[in-house]
């Protein structure tokens, strides 16, 4: 059961910091470290790693030293990065502060993965064979339509809306969601998507919840140390997390999304809530023993980690 993830691709640049700097603050770090990351391929290697899924990359990097890296850890992880193309831009960067207590601020610069706006034929050809289609907001709308399109009628198309702004916008906001089987958004993003579709009402959580779920088939909201709440139509299923110590929060929600489109494989193209929330369950015990490590892809555990804290929790 292949996942096919269509998405991000960067060079995370990490230095570690006391505190997040205020504006116009200056603060010495403690440390630098460079490392995979992009919220594609951080959900590719959650969906392989943790997963346990076949997983496809298809996305762009530049001819450079970051491009080159990245490629050779996709593929150390097993995943197939025949749709990674080279691109004229530079590899995309992301600027990362993490703190003593695991926050995190990053500036993302696209790079290459701003020329994702289209798939190419053998691109596409990779989606069309996956059993679950995965993408996110860091790369080009027009790119992420191109994934939805090219599914095939088995497939759900997972869409984690992180950033949110893509689709908060009218118009754009309207065509992604007409594509989306199964949309994951933390609560921020869940608030900034309806105010995008001009309910400006500040509602409470449960009433935030209905109103996007009137407008996509299934929805999975992350709510960090208070789980995750899915909604399915009517129905309504709470996914407790998984206690943690947090190090590193960073990826966290890319290891939650990994795990659970590669647990969705085979699912059907509208999962029932049950697979979802079996799914959930077993995305947030990846993403409790991530968030305890630093790094991105580095933190993301193996399936048998993963099954051990499900065992123990069971």
């Amino acid at each position: 059961m292949t996942v096919a993830v269509v998405g991000s691709v960067n060079m995370d640049v990490v230095a570690r910091v006391p505190r997040i700097p205020g504006p116009g603050e200056t603060l010495m770090a403690t440390g630098v470290s460079r490392g995979g990351g992009g919220k594609g391929a951080n959900q590719a290697v959650a969906a392989a790693r943790a997963g346990g899924a076949p997983s496809v990359f298809i996305g762009a990097v530049g001819a450079d030293a970051d491009g080159d890296a990245l490629r050779a850890a996709l593929a150390a992880d097993g995943i197939d990065i025949s749709g990674l193309v080279t691109a004229s831009a530079p590899t995309g960067v992301a600027l990362i502060s993490v703190s003593d207590d695991g926050e995190n601020a990053i500036v993302v610069v696209a790079g290459a993965n701003a020329t994702v706006d289209r798939l190419a034929d053998d691109q596409r050809a990779l989606v069309a064979a996956a059993d679950v289609v995965l993408a996110q907001l860091e790369i080009p709308v027009a790119g992420v339509l191109a994934a939805a399109a090219a599914r095939a009628e088995r497939a759900p198309f997972v869409l984690n809306a992180a950033p949110s702004s893509a689709l908060a916008e009218r118009g754009a906001g309207a065509r992604l969601l007409a594509e989306v089987d199964v949309l994951v958004v933390n609560e921020h993003e869940l608030r900034d998507i309806l105010r995008g579709a001009g309910d400006d009402t500040e509602h409470e959580l449960d009433a935030a919840v209905d109103a996007l779920a009137a407008e996509v088939p299934a929805l999975v909201v992350t709510l960090g140390a208070a789980g995750a709440v899915i909604a399915v139509g009517p129905e309504r299923r709470q996914v407790p997390a998984f206690p943690a110590s947090p190090v590193d929060t960073v990826g966290a929600g890319d290891t939650f999304c990994g795990v659970l489109a590669a647990r969705l494989s085979g699912a059907g193209r509208r999962p029932q809530i049950d697979a979802i929330a079996d799914a959930a369950r077993v995305g947030a015990a990846a993403a409790a023993i991530a968030v305890a490590r630093p790094g991105a892809q580095d933190a993301v555990p193996t399936a048998r980690e993963v099954d051990a804290l499900l065992g123990i929790i069971a």
